[in-house]
């Protein structure tokens, strides 16, 4: 619910309260004895779908542009004769008016909005290098993105040109900066002892995790999006909202950033893309949302001019964004290519190993290293496998050529083998047996109660 005060010019008291009693408002009036501008004040409830309306009636009553309106969420109306306003105007969707105003509250001051985006993508970075799912949603709830994000998309449906430049500038040079950010304090730590020497930050699951983009990413960047709209257009708490935008958004500017850092283009430019992609997929859903929510333009006069713009805009982004999509659809391609191929090679191997028929000897392990990038510029996939052998039984000396042969049969495709056998030997107080052993993790020798283990490898390709 909502409590309206409203300020009646000189000459119009007698239009405004009969525009009231037409709409079946309850309401107060208040001599005024302050500017004298005005002659009297009336307050009145109202629920949030009715403001709009409300407003639109007073506004051809007389009420100017120039005149106090104020719009204030209440916590608690106590009356009988609110139902019948309630059923009049359903729904939970705020005045344009009060849209705009959120819209205004949520886009900071440009040194509070960098201050905060920048700190947010130094705490990201750190949980990035960090591999910390904590750190990471911890700066997230920093990061200050979802109001340039909304008054963007406010501004272009209200017809404000310059909010809605200012929160495509800052949505723009934001992103910039925390790139910018990443690269300089990934080369900094670089230079220090934080990081160990040679560091493959591909490794490094939380950075791995958005080098290789899909079009799921597209579901959290929409959903995001959606959200944040509905939260802003429904009076809700968007605090929650803003950490999941931020998701969508910095981690992937700050993992571009550290490729860089790091010499790593192909990091750098994944990590752009899945920011480029994510951030026009948040505004397109947030602009299509408040359209389809009815809101108008401020100035009525001006909206075929603002439906201009707003068509403009929406096919621009959904152009960018199917560009875009592209891309992703491919690296989803190669994505499911790869992770296809590696199932099918240990299936494959699985049933080359039990045809070969060897006895005694046990398949341990099946590892195939085939990544989405080996797929697209056509290297070999490789398949190391370990078997275990008795120590009393000869090993086949072209095993590896063997499975090689094999998969390469089923397969359709040339792969390179690599066999590793391990050997071992348990004593017990009545019989030996043979039983397959760990691995020791520096591939030596190992002793111990009863047991021994060595290690060989032979390749086929």
């Amino acid at each position: 619910m909502r409590l309206v005060q409203v300020l009646i010019p000189e000459g119009n008291r007698a239009s405004v309260l009969e525009a009231l009693d037409d709409e079946g408002v309850d309401y107060a009036v208040f001599d005024e004895v302050g500017r004298g501008d005005f002659e009297a004040m009336v307050q009145f409830p109202v629920p949030p779908s009715g403001v709009e309306p409300i407003l639109e009636d007073l506004a051809a009553a007389g009420i100017r542009e120039d005149a106090y309106t104020i719009v204030v969420p209440t916590e608690t109306v106590v009356s009988q004769r609110l139902a019948a306003l309630i059923e009049r105007f359903p729904g939970l969707r705020i005045s344009r008016e009060e849209l705009y105003a959120r819209a205004q509250d949520l886009a900071p001051a440009n040194s509070t909005f960098f201050a905060m985006l920048l700190l947010s993508t130094v705490i990201a970075t750190t949980g990035l290098l960090l591999d910390s799912a904590a750190t990471i949603i911890g700066a997230m709830v920093v990061a200050p993105l979802m109001g340039p994000a909304v008054s963007a998309s406010v501004g272009t449906i209200l017809g404000d040109r310059e909010m809605a430049a200012r929160g495509v500038r800052l949505q723009v040079i934001g992103l910039v900066a925390a790139i910018a950010t990443g690269a300089v304090l990934g080369w900094v730590l670089k230079q220090t002892v934080l990081l160990p020497p040679g560091l493959d930050i591909q490794s490094i699951p939380q950075v791995s995790e958005r080098t290789s983009p899909n079009l799921l990413s597209l579901f959290l960047a929409l959903g995001s999006g959606i959200a944040g709209a509905i939260s802003i257009m429904r009076g809700s708490g968007s605090t929650l909202v803003g950490v999941a935008i931020a998701v969508a958004l910095v981690p992937p500017a700050a993992t571009s950033g550290l490729g860089i850092a790091f010499g790593l283009p192909l990091v750098a430019i994944a990590g752009a893309v899945l920011v480029v992609v994510n951030l026009l997929a948040i505004n397109l859903s947030a602009l299509l949302l408040f359209y389809w929510a009815g809101f108008k333009p401020l100035d009525a006069g001006t909206f075929e001019t603002v439906r201009a713009s707003f068509v403009s805009r929406l096919v621009v982004i959904a152009i960018s964004i199917a560009v875009l999509s592209i891309l992703l659809a491919g690296v989803t391609w190669l994505t499911f290519e790869a992770q296809s191929f590696e199932q099918r090679t240990q299936a494959e191997l699985q049933q080359v190993f039990e045809e070969a028929d060897i006895e005694g000897v046990e398949l341990v392990s099946v590892t195939v290293d085939y990544e989405p990038l080996d797929l697209l510029v056509g290297n070999q996939p490789r398949v190391d496998v370990l078997v275990g052998v008795p120590r009393d039984l000869e090993i086949p000396p072209d095993i590896a050529q063997q499975f090689d042969d094999g998969l390469t049969e089923e397969l359709g495709r040339d792969v390179v083998v690599r066999v590793g056998f391990i050997e071992a030997q348990v004593s017990s107080d009545d019989e030996t047996v043979s039983r397959l052993a760990a691995m020791p993790p520096d591939g030596v020798l190992a002793s111990g109660r009863g047991v021994t283990v060595s290690s060989s490898m032979s390749v086929g390709g």
